[in-house]
């Protein structure tokens, strides 16, 4: 269990090659891969990403269409990548999110049980 200062809203999904994220900062626009996904944010595995506290806007592939969404840099690591929470996303990317996270979910328990 983490601390209470370290306490998450959302669930958070580890993958393993991951689906790609193509996304945009103020000075990069690169394609990566996603190693942890959650509702209010994700992982970006990115040898260069963007600086802490950076608005991006990405886009990324899902089952049923695309979501696009803007994020804020909440952690840079140089060399392994980004964390970002989501800062605005159509309802309709929400949702597309949304079924995502709770296929994904749901495979995990499946291969648990």
């Amino acid at each position: 269990m983490l601390p209470a200062s370290k306490a998450r809203r959302y669930a958070r999904i580890g993958l393993h090659n991951g689906p790609l994220v193509a996304w945009q900062g103020v000075s990069v626009r690169t394609v990566s891969r996603i190693a942890t996904l959650g509702l209010g944010g994700l992982f970006i595995a990115a040898a260069r990403p963007a600086q802490l506290g950076e608005g991006i806007k990405m886009v990324v592939n899902v089952p049923g269409g695309v979501v696009r969404a803007r994020a804020m840099v909440r952690n840079s690591y140089p060399g392994k990548g980004m964390g970002v929470e989501f800062t605005s996303m159509k309802p309709e990317d929400r949702a597309r999110l949304h079924q995502l996270v709770r296929q994904l979910l749901s495979d995990l328990t499946a291969s648990v049980n």
